[in-house]
């Protein structure tokens, strides 16, 4: 040890033997710079990837796209209309409640002679993402009426009475239509719903195969629950058309659920997951403004 020296300082010179990563590279060779980030051009692929993956995902699991085809829900829906269907809030044991504008699965060749729509590849496509309205022609949008344990009556021209309640549905009902139809082909009713079912019918009554034409089928008119694809929310389309799909103060006047056994299904601990999955959804979920109108 030289004099001065600090017994526990290290030497910076490199060992013997060793070499600097300056000296292994030859006069030519160039300085390592920062890593070339990846062309905009490859990375697009992927980002189309992951929107079509989430946009699957949304049409799967919280809402999808609907088009209108028919004029039995005027004035609420007119044809053509865009409906967006909250799916996520069945996924937490929600059932249908009365006065909302349901879509569900044909439950019984309901749709028999009707025309279907015959979309091309891309259309079928970007409909199963949820990219556009479904080309599903399979499915139907009604207004429920009544529920598992109501008793739902129409006798004249109506009023159409739940539970033995009159309903004043001339906020939703086609203007110059009678609420109840008066023929023999079930425009007259008087039936009791079983639990696990609906029975709906469209705002445009003179115009609209609903529960009431369908008695003769394997449910008597009744559409079960587990065929509700969803409750429709919003008209998304056109623009101009833009509005909520509320249910009517008429549907919670008190009494109305003395007899049912099934309203009421959406508890306070699922409404409050779907508050938090998709925040629009559950603002819209119970507010009472004039209704728009259907198929």
């Amino acid at each position: 040890m030289t004099p001065g020296s600090d017994s526990g300082a290290t030497s910076d010179a490199p060992a013997s033997g060793e070499r600097t990563r300056a000296e292994d590279r030859g006069p030519g060779d160039p300085t390592p710079g920062p890593k070339k980030p990846r062309s905009f051009w490859k990375e697009l692929p992927i980002l189309i990837g992951i929107a079509l993956v989430l946009a699957l995902l949304i049409k799967t699991f919280l809402v999808q796209a609907f088009s209108i085809p028919s004029d039995s829900m005027q004035n609420t829906l007119q044809q053509g209309d865009r409906v967006l269907v909250d799916k996520l809030t069945p996924w937490f044991g929600s059932e249908p409640e009365r006065g909302e504008v349901v879509v569900f699965h044909d439950p019984d060749n309901w749709l028999a002679g009707e025309p279907t729509a015959d979309p091309n590849a891309l259309q079928k496509v970007l409909s199963w993402i949820g990219l556009m309205p479904s080309a599903e022609e399979k499915d139907l949008i009604k207004r429920v009426i009544g529920v598992g344990g109501d008793t739902v009556s129409c006798k004249g021209t109506g009023p159409v009475k739940v539970n033995g309640k009159a309903l004043n549905d001339t906020s939703f009902v086609y203007a110059g239509n009678t609420p109840c139809s008066v023929d023999d082909q079930g425009g007259q009713f008087t039936v009791k719903i079983p639990k696990g079912y609906i029975w709906v019918m469209g705002d445009h009554r003179q115009n609209s195969r609903d529960s009431r034409y369908n008695q003769d089928d394997a449910h008597h008119g009744m559409v079960p629950v587990k065929d509700v694809v969803g409750r429709a929310i919003v008209i998304a389309w056109p623009i101009n058309r833009w509005d909520t799909l509320p249910v009517p103060d008429t549907f919670d006047q008190q009494g109305l659920s003395d007899q049912s056994s099934a309203s009421g299904a959406l508890t306070a601990a699922p409404d409050a997951v779907a508050l938090a999955g998709m925040v629009p959804v559950a603002l819209w979920r119970r507010r009472r403004i004039a209704p728009a109108e259907t198929r």
